[in-house]
């Protein structure tokens, strides 16, 4: 049997006026003659995204919905260069507590993932050490929470720039070149365009982090892999990443369940867009495939709809289960797989 939790990421369409992801542009910032009222807006933005975020996370709660991927953007300006003088966190402290100490509490997972910009395959000097920057920004704010290192920050390796074997390594050079608060914090993911699964899992498998598995980005860059051979020769080795980082960290399959990505294309001329939804079928098509090689699944939903996606989906996979004796709905976040 496999426990398969479903989240949602970052907005609440249900939840009124709640985005955690207000921002001010530095043209804005700059505008202001008073620095110091500036940056106190910039505060103030940050503590409404953060209340924000508690209350998705509540909301959350109150559903069942146990995995959350929170905002990247709930400091403005955090990594602006001309604000590197600013340090946001002792304004934000009792907020980021806050949220860490509700996460704790309920037991739930939440991630974070830095943007396209945030690449280690890079050949730039300039770029590297704004990924470093970036990267250091999003485990600041899981260590202003006070969340340990079950709590990650998922990556893409980064672009090709010309010749993909060679930016491979040294995306695996550049990578293991960073200091180990932040190479723990570390899911790699494979992405849609470049590095595909066999590339994805060989650099997390050489570089020491756990791989997630989005299943979208290997439909339409499959990389030659058949849908046995994900499962069958992959698969395992994708859920032994997760298993040596649970090791690592001497926890349990059930306090850190193997994580994938899911959505639907957005349309047949738009294969790589995520759709509003996600189609049932194919999901647990997969999961069907999947559950044998492991105990838990943690499944983040990347719909456009957020949480409607997740509870649509839901409702249509309550919908299966009249049909299908070996899906059980545990909850409106959670299913059983027989």
């Amino acid at each position: 049997m496999t426990i398969i939790r479903f989240g949602f990421v970052a907005m609440s369409l249900e939840l009124k006026d709640s985005s955690p992801s207000k921002t001010m542009t530095y043209a804005s910032f700059s505008k202001l003659a008073d620095r110091e009222a500036a940056l106190n807006r910039l505060v103030q933005i940050a503590e409404t995204n953060l209340h924000n975020t508690l209350r998705i996370l509540k909301h959350c709660y109150a559903n069942d919905v146990m995995m959350y991927r929170m905002s990247s953007k709930l400091i403005p300006l955090a990594t602006h260069a001309a604000l590197e003088d600013w340090n946001p966190y002792p304004h934000l402290s009792a907020a980021f507590q806050a949220i860490g100490q509700f996460v704790k509490e309920k037991s739930m997972r939440v991630s974070l993932h830095p943007d396209h910009f945030c690449v280690f395959s890079t050949p730039r000097e300039e770029v590297l050490r704004n990924s470093i920057k970036d990267l250091d920004y999003h485990v600041n704010m899981l260590e202003a929470m006070d969340l340990d290192q079950r709590s990650k920050c998922n990556i893409h390796m980064g672009g090709a720039y010309g010749d993909k074997e060679v930016a491979a390594e040294r995306f695996v050079k550049q990578f293991s070149s960073l200091p180990d608060r932040l190479k723990h914090r570390i899911t790699l993911e494979n992405d849609d365009k470049t590095f595909n699964v066999a590339e994805t899992l060989a650099a997390a498998e050489e570089v020491g982090v756990p791989m997630v598995l989005d299943i979208h980005h290997y439909a339409v860059n499959d990389g030659g892999i058949s849908e046995q051979q994900l499962i069958e020769d992959y698969w395992p080795r994708i859920v032994a990443t997760w298993e040596r980082e649970r090791q690592r960290l001497s926890l349990t399959e059930a306090q850190l369940p193997v994580k994938i990505h899911a959505s639907s294309p957005k349309s047949v001329t738009d294969p790589r867009g995520h759709a509003d939804y996600v189609e049932l079928q194919p999901l647990l098509r997969f999961l069907e495939r999947a559950k044998q090689y492991t105990a838990a699944i943690d499944c983040m939903l990347e719909a456009k709809a957020k949480d409607f996606a997740l509870f649509e989906l839901m409702k249509a996979m309550g919908e299966q289960a009249k049909h299908q004796s070996d899906i059980s709905i545990l909850s409106q976040g959670t299913i059983e797989l027989s």
